[in-house]
């Protein structure tokens, strides 16, 4: 049967792909992917054949990677971070109905949530959940009712996709909504360009953060009660038990 693999490239750096994903992408004929992502890969594999599609090509980004396949190329559909949390990995099984003779693999990789909290320390050390600031596949009303939810469980909390151009004021209406039910000081950070050259971070509180500004390539995070400053790097306790000496 013809295969394509579905790859999540993690956050940016090569040494952050899984084992998995390398191998995989070393066995494949084309890599398909958006531009920006495609870019990244072509130094590591530079005798692949790359196909790629702008932003908000995705369903024909996905038939590209299955006509490819169909013909008996190893295709590799790569994304960035993970394949399934906010990647294409679902959209493949959608749109793979059409193609019932193609086998799709999923392999996963370091989302950006997990990437940026290794940056800041331990940010996400209890309950935690992941929500897209981005209003194009999701009304904003329904990501404010799941801002409110996250906010009255105490959730610590992954912002992806915190702001852009058209949605500058994205992240501080979602601090507005996050402050009707925290506290001013909950400790916050924001991790920019993941595992690259301009990597950087920053933590402050949640009073701080609304009046921040951020972009596309920034996760942003929000503490919970517990979430407290170790030795310049934000940390949430699981709530071990343990003697001082």
């Amino acid at each position: 049967m013809n295969k394509v693999y579905v790859i999540g490239m993690g956050p940016g750096a090569y040494e952050q792909m899984t084992v998995a994903a390398v191998e995989a992408l070393k066995g494949c004929d084309v890599i398909v992917g958006y531009t920006v992502y495609v870019d990244l890969m072509k130094k590591y594999f530079p005798e692949k054949e790359f196909m790629t599609t702008p932003m908000r090509k995705e369903p024909e980004r996905c038939r590209l990677a299955f006509e490819e396949a169909k013909k008996g190329r190893v295709t590799a559909m790569v994304c960035s971070g993970d394949s399934g949390i906010y990647g294409m990995a679902g959209l493949m099984y959608e749109i793979g109905e059409e193609y019932p003779e193609v086998e799709i693999e999923v392999l996963p990789g370091v989302t950006a949530a997990m990437g940026g909290a290794a940056v800041l320390g331990a940010p996400l050390g209890h309950d935690c959940c992941m929500i897209s600031l981005s209003d194009l596949l999701t009304p904003w009303e329904l990501i404010e009712r799941r801002l409110r939810a996250a906010a009255q469980a105490d959730f610590l909390i992954a912002l992806y996709n915190p702001s852009s151009k058209k949605r500058k004021d994205y992240l501080a209406r979602a601090c507005d909504i996050l402050l009707e039910y925290k506290e001013e000081s909950i400790i916050c950070g924001i991790v920019r360009n993941i595992a690259r050259e301009e990597e950087s971070m920053n933590i402050l509180t949640l009073k701080e953060l609304r009046n921040t500004e951020v972009d596309m390539f920034s996760t942003v995070y929000i503490g919970n009660k517990m979430t407290k400053i170790i030795k310049d790097k934000m940390v949430t306790p699981r709530g071990y038990r343990y003697d001082r000496k």
